[in-house]
């Protein structure tokens, strides 16, 4: 492995655990959702109404998404920058 395949392998590295920080700091949510269903509480007369509210949520699926795509990405970049002379078998 040449110097430009290891940044890139340490760089796709770095992306997909970021990627997996993220979904656990979001709660860990398998579905992302961009509305969350809130119950709300009435101070005057005390009864509860439920109302959506716009709010991300990141999901597995989306780092899913962003980690197989990093991953090929950076597949395809390892494949193309590799050395040329150790691919032919010269020395």
């Amino acid at each position: 492995m040449n110097k430009k395949q290891k940044w890139i392998l340490i760089s796709a590295g770095i992306i997909v655990l970021l990627s997996i920080i993220v979904w656990l700091l979001y709660g860990g949510e398998i579905f992302t959702k961009t509305q969350v269903l809130v119950e709300k509480k009435d101070e005057l007369f005390g009864f509860s109404e439920k109302q959506w509210v716009n709010k991300f949520v990141w999901g597995v699926d989306l780092t899913f998404a962003i980690s197989c795509v990093t991953i090929f990405i950076s597949g395809l970049l390892i494949y193309l920058f590799r050395d040329k002379k150790k691919a032919a078998g010269v020395s």
